[in-house]
């Protein structure tokens, strides 16, 4: 188990097999999501859902108006 200290300025260090295996840097950002049952989870935040645009491409000749889209109502 891997272990950090948390100083007096509320900063600790992640540890280096952690850091390697995440693929994070000096500068990277993590995001911390506070479990209910008190639980931690740390995420590196690597890309931004940005970098995704223009990923996929629509099949040729497969339409779907918008309204159809919208079953429901």
């Amino acid at each position: 188990m891997l272990e950090s200290t948390i100083t007096a300025k509320g900063q600790t260090t992640v540890p280096a097999e952690i850091r390697h295996r995440l693929g994070v840097h000096a500068g990277s950002q993590l995001v911390w999501h506070l479990m209910p049952d008190g639980g931690l989870i740390v995420r590196a935040k690597n890309q931004s859902v940005l970098a995704l645009a223009g990923s996929l491409q629509a099949p040729k000749g497969c339409h779907v108006a918008t309204e159809d889209m919208k079953a429901w109502r």
